[in-house]
């Protein structure tokens, strides 16, 4: 499947603000990257790479699921150099299709924690974000406090979430899986599907406004999505933010399930050292601040802070499973939700 009028820039240079991995380049050096990324800030973070390096920056972006079939379709003669798409699920996909190659990095491995990185070096996390608990603070005193509990039958009828195709709830299945085995989890999938308020339908943000509107008492999205809601006006939402509570979930066992934005260096890149030193700069600490800042997502870089707003979220511990494994478990994790009927 291939992306419709794609669109392919040039980002020039602006001020630079990184420079801690620049090196000499020739004018005509270029990396070509082929992103499910939108965000305005991520145009200001290329256009510091290449006035730091001279490295100039091609740019396609589309549907996670299309470039991946795109670059298929390519095959060796693809001209990324570079991959960049959400959740870890998707870099899985992208890997199994024979998609990136191995990157053996100093910079990487000392920057970038080990559960947020392929285990071979084959893509690496650029931004976080966990998948918590969201609750009505009126109606729900006792909210959740773990994954397992929103199985609970006394909390039948108040749950919303996503559709149990969605890649998000895929990969927190894909954890589950991992941490309690098969047989727990289609019990727990069984018990989250007798508990939901309404069919699974929407996004996450969705998922938030059904609290605000009352239809759903609890939900589970990811951090930020709630955050938008809190920096600025999300109709529908920030209007009733102040009414949601937040929990981050498994303080006392295995941690909040994170997830990434990740990148990785494509197999037949023609440009391969280019794309090396620009995963190298993702990991800078003004690249990190741009990377979050830009989806209000945690840094993947540990020393790096988060925004004032994802900070104000709160702390948590997070899980620490390699997310590869989250993409071992899809298939399985897809059919234990189908087994159990959930839409």
């Amino acid at each position: 499947m291939a992306i419709s009028a794609p669109r392919m820039i040039a980002l020039l240079a602006s001020v630079a603000t990184f420079a801690a991995f620049a090196a000499p380049a020739q004018a005509d050096d270029v990396v070509n990257i082929y992103s499910s990324r939108h965000y305005d800030t991520d145009e200001r973070l290329y256009s510091d790479f290449t006035e730091a390096t001279g490295i100039e920056i091609n740019l396609i972006e589309g549907k996670e699921d299309e470039l991946i079939e795109r670059m298929k379709a390519e095959g060796a003669n693809s001209p990324a150099d570079v991959f960049i798409t959400a959740d870890a699920g998707r870099l899985w996909r992208a890997d199994e299709a024979g998609l990136f190659q191995a990157v053996d990095s100093e910079v990487l491995e000392d920057r970038i924690p080990d559960s947020l990185r392929h285990p071979d070096g084959h893509w690496f996390g650029i931004s976080k974000r966990a998948r918590v608990i969201f609750y009505d603070k009126d109606k729900v005193s006792e909210p959740p406090q773990t994954y397992a509990a929103l199985a609970d039958p006394k909390y039948k009828g108040l749950v919303c979430t996503r559709t149990g195709s969605n890649i998000y709830m895929l990969s927190l299945m894909g954890a589950y899986i991992a941490h309690n085995g098969e047989e727990a989890a289609k019990t727990w999938a069984q018990g989250l599907k007798d508990n939901l308020a309404r069919d699974p339908q929407g996004g996450d943000t969705d998922q938030l406004k059904g609290i605000v509107s009352g239809e759903c008492a609890i939900a589970v999205a990811n951090t930020y999505y709630f955050a938008r809601g809190v920096a600025g006006q999300v109709d529908g939402l920030t209007e009733g933010i102040d009414k949601i509570g937040i929990v981050f979930p498994d303080q006392g066992g295995n941690g909040t399930h994170v997830n990434i934005s990740g990148a990785g260096v494509a197999a037949n890149a023609p440009n391969r050292d280019n794309a090396v030193k620009l995963l190298e700069y993702f990991t800078s600490d003004s690249a990190q601040s741009y990377f979050a800042n830009g989806n209000n997502e945690y840094p993947a870089v540990p020393s790096v802070a988060a925004s004032s707003v994802v900070e104000g979220l709160g702390e948590f511990t997070a899980d620490t499973l390699n997310l590869n494994e989250l993409g071992k478990n899809q298939a399985r994790a897809q059919e234990i939700y189908n087994e159990v009927g959930y839409k």
